[in-house]
């Protein structure tokens, strides 16, 4: 049997009903459901529609019933206005590109001191049906409005673990923990499949990206936890950015810290940044986490944070995303 969260099916809409003209509408609204093959279930001033139906639902709404006194929401998330459900069905393309795992991965050097590479970050790139390309953040933000976050962030981390394995060096891959239910079922699928393609754990690094706050902290460590058992390491990704703040890298302890380009862009003339960089480095040292500057693009900033401790650097320095055949070979 597949997991619903990593095999998506149809959305389930749950349609709530208020004020005493809504409520009348109930019985003809099922009967017409039931007849097409659209209903899923209903109870006392709520019903379950599949997506199919949803849409003519919504506009028979908009004609007949009060939009104020309506609501829904999808896998028992929040109530939300019924007039939002319209843009949140604009975004059922990401579906078909989870479903047909629509993802290719960019590869970009991550290097030591004397440029010399050491590792790989592996990037996620989307296409659309009729080919076009989608960028991360859009794709990302289309899963999160579908609850279908879990869903998009395991077939990019399968993705990068099936690419991993034409490369020597370290694979530094993005990941959404907080997405994730359970490690212990969630990531299964990608140890046994490094296991399968024969890589060590050790060769993978995978980052934390978190762009929220996280509120369950303990969840957090269990995810992180099950990855250090099987071998793999951690890092921390755009620390002194949002989320990943000097406190959570603290709590946290990864395996790197990677500091965010907004204070390594410009850092060799800008104290304020030195300051911060200075900070978040000497944290990173505290709890044995190796130091990663990402978004060097000028060379003053990459002798700056060279001579100054830093140890990893990242950046179009030393080169930009590339598809993964042709940075191997460039390599």
């Amino acid at each position: 049997m597949q997991c619903q969260a990593c095999h998506p099916l149809e959305l389930h809409y749950e349609i709530r009903f208020l004020g005493e003209e809504n409520l009348s509408y109930i019985p003809d609204i099922v009967t017409y459901l039931d007849q097409n093959n659209l209903l899923v279930s209903h109870k006392k001033g709520v019903i379950v529609v599949k997506e199919s139906g949803a849409a003519g639902l919504y506009d028979f709404f908009v004609d007949h019933l009060d939009v104020h006194q309506l609501s829904f929401r999808i896998d028992h998330h929040e109530w939300r206005p019924i007039h939002e459900l319209p843009s949140l069905m604009e975004f059922q393309w990401i579906d078909q590109v989870i479903a047909k795992q629509s993802v290719t991965c960019y590869m970009q050097p991550i290097v030591d001191g004397e440029e010399r590479i050491i590792a790989y970050e592996m990037l996620s790139r989307f296409k659309g049906e009729a080919g076009q390309f989608i960028s991360p953040a859009e794709a990302f933000s289309a899963a999160k409005s579908r609850n279908r976050t879990y869903a998009l962030d395991r077939i990019c981390r399968m993705a990068a673990v099936r690419h991993a394995a034409r490369i020597k060096e370290k694979v530094f891959i993005n990941f959404i923990p907080t997405s994730i239910y359970s490690p212990e079922h969630c990531l299964k699928s990608t140890v046994q499949l490094a296991n399968l393609l024969g890589i060590e754990p050790s060769q993978f690094v995978f980052e934390v990206v978190e762009t929220e706050k996280v509120e369950d902290m303990d969840h957090l460590r269990k995810v992180l936890q099950y990855y250090k058992e099987k071998g793999f390491h951690y890092a921390l990704d755009d620390v002194g950015a949002g989320f990943s703040t000097v406190e959570v890298l603290e709590e946290l302890a990864p395996h790197y810290m990677k500091l965010d380009m907004k204070y390594v862009q410009g850092i060799a003339m800008n104290p304020l940044k030195q300051q911060a960089a200075n900070t978040m480095l000497q944290t990173a040292l505290k709890v044995g986490a190796v130091p990663l500057a990402e978004g060097v693009e000028e060379r003053e900033d990459f002798q700056w944070l060279k001579a100054n401790g830093y140890q990893l650097f990242q950046g179009y320095l030393f080169g930009k995303p590339a598809p993964v055949p042709e940075m191997v070979t460039s390599n």
